[in-house]
C-alpha cells in the first residue's frame, strides 16, 4: 500500500479522497492554485503546496509542476479525480516513467477509449450493441451525407476525441447537416486539438444509462450496477440515480457482465464508467467509456456499500480486486443531485460569488442517509476560473419513493445565500410527476419546461 499520495484536484473530490486515504491511513499531499489559497479541503490534507496561478493551465493542467509536487513530497502516487488530468494518457504515462503510480487506467487504455470511435469499434468486437451508425470516421461534409443517408435522420455529429457535449452537433435533415460539419469540425478542434467527426443516429426518447466497472492487473473485472443519468442540460448531467427505473435484474445481469468483460479484454485497470444509450424499446447501445471516477460515484457507493475511491487505490497499488460479481448486491435506491451555482431560469448561466450564508442537509432524515459530497462553507468563494458546482446532495433510502421524499425534505432543510442556485430546480424536478414514476428520459427538460435550458 502507498506510504503518501498526491491528490491533483480541487474542492469536493479533492476532500472525497483526503477521507478515504485517511481511513486507510494514508498521508495526502493536496496541490492549489493562487486562487484556491486557503481552500477548506486543504486543512484536511497532512500537507499543502501551491503550484501556480488561478488558471488551470498554469496550474492544475500543468502536468509538469503536478510532478515535481510529487517528486518534492516524495508521493508512491497521485490520484487525479475527475476533469483537469484524469483522463490524460501523457500524464499518466509520465507518471509511470517516474515510478509514479497513476490512480487509473494506464495510458494505452485511456487512449483506446480516450478515441470514441475507437472505443466503439472495440466494443463492437467484444459484443456489445452500439449506437448505428458508420465505425469510421467523416473525410468531408460529403461522406457525413452519405453516412446520414443511411442511418436516417435525425444523426449527431461528434467529434471523436470529444466529451461533455463538445463538437456535437443533433442535425434534423441535410442541409442542417452540412451547415453543421464545418461548425462541430471547428468547435472540436478549439475544444481537443482534433477535428475528426463521426456520425451516429440520434434516438429520440432516448435515456442515459451508465454502468459502473472496475478491473484489477489480474485480469479480473466486476461490474456495480447502473446509473441513470437523463436529467442533463447540454449533455452535462444534473441528477443521477441507481438503479434506473427501467432496468431489470436480467438486463442488469446480462449488459453488466458484457460491459466488465469487455473493458478486461482492452487491458483497462481500475475505476471506469460504460456509458449506454437506452432506445424507447428498451434496447442498449453502446456509446462510450469514461476512463476516470465519475461525479456521481457516490450513488453506487450508496447502493453496494462500496468505496470506490479505496478501491481505486488498491488497485492501483497492485492488489487484486477483493470482490466477486457474485457478492455484489444493489440495496435500496439512491439518489443525487448536483448542487451549481447557476440560474436555471437563465439557460443555467453560472452565478460566481461569495457564499454568505450556509446550513447542509442532515445526515438522517426520516430513515434515508444522506451524504453532502462538498468542502464549501460560510465565506467560501465560488470562482470563475472553475466548475460551478457547490456540492453534491446523495440520499438513500429503502425505495425510490422514499428517497425523492427524504431528497424534497434535505432541499427545505438546505440554505446557500449569495449566489443563485439550482436547490428550486431540483425542487421543480422531483415534484414532477413523470419524473416521480420514472417516466423521463433526455428531453425531459426541455420538454418540461422546468428550466431554460441554453443550447
Amino acid at each position: 500500500m502507498f506510504r503518501r499520495i498526491l491528490i491533483a484536484n480541487r474542492g469536493e473530490i479533492a476532500l472525497r479522497v483526503i477521507r478515504t486515504c485517511r481511513e486507510l491511513g494514508i498521508e495526502t499531499v493536496a496541490v492549489f492554485s493562487e486562487a484556491d489559497r486557503g481552500g477548506p479541503w486543504l486543512r484536511h490534507a497532512d500537507r499543502a503546496v501551491c503550484i501556480g496561478p488561478a488558471r488551470a493551465e498554469g496550474s492544475y493542467l500543468d502536468e509538469s509542476a503536478v510532478l515535481q509536487a510529487a517528486e518534492q513530497y516524495e508521493c508512491q502516487a497521485i490520484h487525479p479525480g475527475y476533469g483537469f488530468l484524469a483522463e490524460n494518457a501523457r500524464f499518466a504515462a509520465r507518471c509511470h516513467q517516474q515510478g509514479i503510480a497513476f490512480i487509473g487506467p494506464p495510458a494505452s487504455a485511456i487512449r483506446r477509449v480516450g478515441d470514441k470511435l475507437e472505443a466503439k469499434r472495440a466494443m463492437a468486437a467484444a459484443g456489445l450493441p452500439t449506437t448505428p451508425g458508420p465505425l469510421e470516421p467523416l473525410r468531408d461534409a460529403e461522406a457525413a451525407v452519405a453516412a446520414a443517408s443511411q442511418v436516417g435522420y435525425p444523426v449527431l455529429l461528434k467529434a471523436v476525441a470529444g466529451g461533455g457535449g463538445r463538437g456535437m452537433r443533433r442535425c434534423e435533415n441535410e442541409a442542417e447537416l452540412r451547415r453543421s460539419y464545418p461548425l462541430a469540425r471547428q468547435e472540436a478542434e478549439k475544444a481537443f486539438g482534433d477535428p475528426t467527426l463521426y456520425l451516429e443516429r440520434f434516438l429520440e426518447g432516448g435515456r442515459h444509462i451508465e454502468f459502473q466497472v472496475l478491473a484489477d492487473a489480474f485480469g479480473n473485472a466486476v461490474h456495480l450496477g447502473e446509473r441513470e443519468c437523463s436529467i442533463q442540460r447540454r449533455h452535462q448531467k444534473l441528477i443521477e440515480e441507481s438503479p434506473s427505473a427501467v432496468v431489470d435484474g436480467p438486463l442488469r445481469r446480462r449488459m453488466g457482465e458484457r460491459a466488465a468483460r469487455a473493458v478486461a479484454g482492452l487491458g483497462y485497470r481500475n475505476a471506469g464508467t460504460v456509458e449506454f444509450l437506452r432506445a424507447p424499446d428498451g434496447s442498449l447501445y453502446f456509446m462510450e467509456v469514461n476512463a476516470r471516477l465519475q461525479v456521481e460515484h457516490p450513488v453506487t457507493e450508496m447502493v453496494t456499500g462500496t468505496d470506490l475511491v479505496a478501491l481505486q487505490i488498491r488497485i492501483a497499488a497492485l492488489e487484486p480486486l477483493p470482490l466477486r460479481q457474485e457478492e455484489i448486491e444493489l440495496r435500496g435506491h439512491a439518489l443525487e443531485l448536483r448542487i451549481n451555482a447557476e440560474d436555471a431560469d437563465e439557460g443555467f448561466r453560472p452565478d460566481p460569488g461569495t457564499i454568505t450564508d450556509f446550513l447542509a442537509p442532515p445526515s438522517e432524515l426520516d430513515g434515508a442517509r444522506v451524504r453532502w459530497e462538498s468542502a464549501v462553507e460560510t465565506g467560501y468563494r465560488i470562482l470563475p476560473h472553475y466548475d460551478s458546482m457547490i456540492g453534491k446532495l446523495v440520499v438513500h433510502a429503502p425505495s425510490r419513493e422514499l428517497t425523492i421524499a427524504a431528497a424534497l425534505g434535505c432541499l427545505d432543510r438546505m440554505r446557500i445565500g449569495g449566489v443563485r442556485t439550482t436547490l428550486s430546480f431540483h425542487r421543480r424536478v422531483l415534484q414532477d410527476e413523470d419524473f416521480r414514476r420514472g417516466d423521463y428520459d433526455l428531453s425531459f427538460l426541455a420538454r418540461k419546461g422546468l428550466a431554460q435550458v441554453a443550447s
